[in-house]
């Protein structure tokens, strides 16, 4: 299990270790053929911010070899509001006093039906975590009620068991997110205050429970502002190691949520730059060239145009974070709020002046 690895590292250590590379170490990591997670170090250095023109020349190079110039578009679907846990940094934690909000087959599928006039073959469901009122059986109604639309479902929701995973996999699941939100072991519990999810090492055991059940594609990141994003990366590169070697079979994906205005008063401890963001982004492809980068909604208009080219290979677009917010119907709060509100046509058109292809409506000739 990955949780008896990462309590050989000390949080402070590696920090400090990251934050002393020089310029000697980043050169290094830039020019060598065979990079580790000591070169990651220094790709996501203070230092490394004054090669990022170099950085972003590598990681257009490196994205253009392996993925070539396509851009993979999803939306999600959130299916209900409803959570169990107390998140001091999210508008559906079970302390805020919101409606909550369950989508029955009919809302699914009016919702469906929409994202399916969009033109997307590609889904992702989303939801609060609640055992109780989402749990496995209400899953596996969603995707058999849906399977026959899409030619890809995706998961990002609560933790689950490694049988409910293999069952849902055996209905057509394909992909599964799952955010540590951050690996300090001795903070986590200051932004996790109740439910399942305040138990770190359940959460953080996730990935190994789904490469057992032999999931396609396993999804990687943490919530960026909770603590200081270069030592909180560290962690995340080195639990895709692990499991990269363990898991070989799955596939593996990035995305980079920065915290967002949401229901609460939360502020972040660290501010990450855009500036910063785009070094992120061009040290994990530098680092790995098979990753999936994934861009939300998250990042503004402008931040996603110039992005692009820059090593993401799948992007959101005309997304709403709230049950039942394409068809409208239902009046629930956002999980977060979106910055970039562009029409997913107008997502495609944006993509195409790039010189890139946007691929959302032919799934499976991507997959091939």
């Amino acid at each position: 299990m990955f949780s008896r690895i990462i309590d050989k590292y000390n949080w402070d250590e590696i920090k400090n270790k990251i934050y002393n590379k020089t310029n000697k170490d980043v050169e290094h990591a830039l020019k060598t053929r065979s990079r580790n997670l000591d070169d990651f170090m220094a790709l996501i250095s203070p230092a490394a911010i004054n090669y990022l023109e170099q950085m972003a020349v590598l990681s257009n190079k490196l994205t253009l070899k392996r993925f070539g110039k396509t851009i993979q578009m999803y939306l999600p679907l959130y299916l209900s509001n409803e959570c169990s846990n107390h998140c001091v940094y999210c508008g559906f934690s079970h302390n805020n006093s919101i409606d909550r909000v369950v989508l029955n087959n009919k809302q699914i599928l009016k919702e469906t039906n929409i994202i399916k006039s969009y033109g997307y073959e590609h889904i992702l469901l989303v939801s609060g975590e609640s055992n109780r009122k989402v749990g496995i059986d209400y899953f596996k109604n969603v995707i058999e009620l849906i399977k026959n639309d899409f030619s890809l479902i995706s998961m990002e929701v609560q933790p689950l068991e490694e049988n409910e995973y293999k069952d849902l996999i055996d209905l057509g699941l394909n992909t599964v997110y799952i955010y540590q939100e951050t690996y300090n072991r001795t903070n986590y519990k200051k932004y996790h205050l109740k439910g399942k999810k305040s138990n770190f090492d359940y959460r953080l055991e996730t990935p190994d429970r789904l490469g057992r059940a032999g999931i396609h594609k396993i999804g990687l990141g943490v919530l960026i502002g909770l603590e200081d994003w270069r030592t909180d990366t560290f962690f995340t590169a080195l639990h895709l190691k692990y499991l990269e070697k363990k898991y070989w079979k799955s596939k593996y994906s990035i995305s980079f949520p920065r915290l967002r205005p949401h229901q609460g008063n939360f502020e972040p401890n660290s501010i990450m730059t855009d500036k910063e963001l785009v070094q992120l982004i061009c040290a994990y492809r530098i680092f790995n060239e098979e990753l999936d980068l994934s861009m939300s909604v998250r990042e503004s208009k402008i931040f996603r145009d110039n992005i692009v080219k820059l090593g993401i290979t799948s992007i959101s677009a005309g997304s709403k974070t709230e049950p039942g917010g394409y068809s409208s119907d239902i009046n629930a709060l956002e999980q977060f709020e979106v910055h970039d509100n562009r029409t997913p046509s107008q997502i495609v058109e944006m993509i195409k002046l790039q010189g890139y292809e946007a691929v959302w409506k032919d799934w499976n000739n991507y997959m091939q």
